[in-house]
Order: structure tokens, then sequence, then C-alpha cells
């Protein structure tokens, strides 16, 4: 894995001091900010590769910061993992709504904090044009066509009718297990472990969020992502699914 660029964002001195500390042995370069206006400002005039960010900072708080860069189209594509003592559900539920690829709470391990950050470096690579490496285990890169909707794992793309949608890491994901597995029905903590890997700090509530932003950008083809009420989710079992 090569080095990234990585900006720090919290208002705790040692706080970024620990992290840079630990990010700069694993061989990344960081460049910190104490408040949500630094951050803002340094991930405009440098390229970052990944951002870690509180949401209890001075001035613009974390999730406003976070909602600023994804909608900015220079800085959308940036990952970011959010860094905070906020950890009651509508938390977590709000930061994966901004597009957070991942939520760790305080107190934190170094080393589970640099394993999320090497995770969502990786998932991240995957995502560039070429890269196959590092498909999710068990997926064929053979495309998958179900009437108008045809998803391509290797490459990270969905369309339907022709045209590409856009979907997050997540929401691609979600749709690929479920569509590997027509008719079979999934627990929402079978489809985060599947996607994410054991102790993701998600929630139901959060799965759901998932799903109801994937189905609304799946438009007419959202139908087939069924709820069964009182379990999880499954893919509708289709005749012309190929």
């Amino acid at each position: 894995m090569t080095k990234k660029n990585i900006l720090v964002v919290d208002d705790e001195e040692d706080i970024l001091e620990l992290v840079r500390y630990n990010l700069n042995l694993a061989g990344h370069e960081v460049l910190c900010a104490e408040t949500g206006e630094q951050a803002l400002d340094i991930a405009r005039s440098v390229k970052q590769d990944l951002i870690i960010l509180d949401l209890m900072l001075p001035g613009i708080n974390g999730m406003e910061v976070a909602r600023i860069l994804k909608n900015d189209k220079n800085t959308c594509g940036v990952p970011i993992i959010m860094l905070t003592a906020k950890g009651e559900e509508q938390d977590v539920v709000t930061g994966l709504e901004l597009g957070a690829d991942d939520y760790v709470t305080k107190p934190f391990s170094p080393k589970i904090l640099n394993a999320r950050v090497q995770a969502v470096i990786r998932r991240q690579e995957d995502k560039e044009p070429g890269n196959v490496e590092n498909v999710m285990p068990g997926d064929s890169r053979e495309s998958i066509v179900i009437e108008d909707l045809v998803i391509h794992p290797g490459r990270h793309k969905v369309e339907i009718a022709g045209k590409e949608i856009e979907l997050s890491f997540t929401e691609f994901q979600i749709l690929l297990f479920l569509s590997k597995r027509p008719g079979w029905v999934f627990t929402r903590y079978q489809i985060v472990d599947a996607v994410h890997g054991d102790n993701y700090p998600v929630t139901e509530r959060s799965v759901d969020v998932q799903i109801a932003g994937l189905r609304k950008k799946l438009g007419k083809c959202g139908r087939y992502i069924e709820t069964v009420r009182g379990v999880g989710y499954r893919f509708k079992e289709l005749k012309s699914y190929s």
C-alpha cells in the first residue's frame, strides 16, 4: 500500500499528536487542523487521500465540515473517518448519511484506528480504474444483469438502461451482496458484516438508511430489494435474472 496524504482534524492537541504519530509510523504524510475552518482550507488547497474528522470542533462543527466537503466536486471523493466522543445511534446514522466511510468513537485504540484507515484506503484503491484486486471474496468479476440493471463488480459500476448510477461504496457493496444471492433473506447485521466486516460501528437504523438511499438511486429497479418484516432484506428472484 502506497503512502497517503491524511488530514487529521481535532481540537485536542494530544489526540492530534497521538494520531499523527501512529499514522507517520505507518508511512503516511499527515497534516493537522484544530478547527473546521482550518480543515476546509487545507482540504481545498492540498489534495488529501483521507480525512479523519472530529465532530465537536470550535466554529464550524465536524458534521458541517463533512457536509461541505461532500458537496464540493473537488473534495466529494475524499473518504472521511469520523473520530468522536459522540457515539449515540443518531450521531452514527447522521455521519453515515453525510457520506462518512467509517465512524470510530473515543476513547479508541490507535491500532484499531490504523486498521480502519488501511481498510478505507484499500476500498478507495479498489475503486480506481484498472484495479481488480481485493474484490469481495467469492464475487465474480462478470457482470450481473437483472432486466435493465447491470452491475459490474470489478469496476464498481452500476447501470440502468445504459445510464450509469452513482453509488457510494457501501450502497454498491450492499447491492452486490444481495443481488448475488437472489431470494435469500439477510438480517441487517449479516449485511453489515458482509460489507464491512465484524465490529463495524453501525446500527439497524443506519442499514435502513443505506437501503432507502440505494432504492431511491435505483429508481424503478429499487423494487428488486424487498423488505422482509421482522428479519431484514432480500433481492427479489426474477425469471430474467442472468
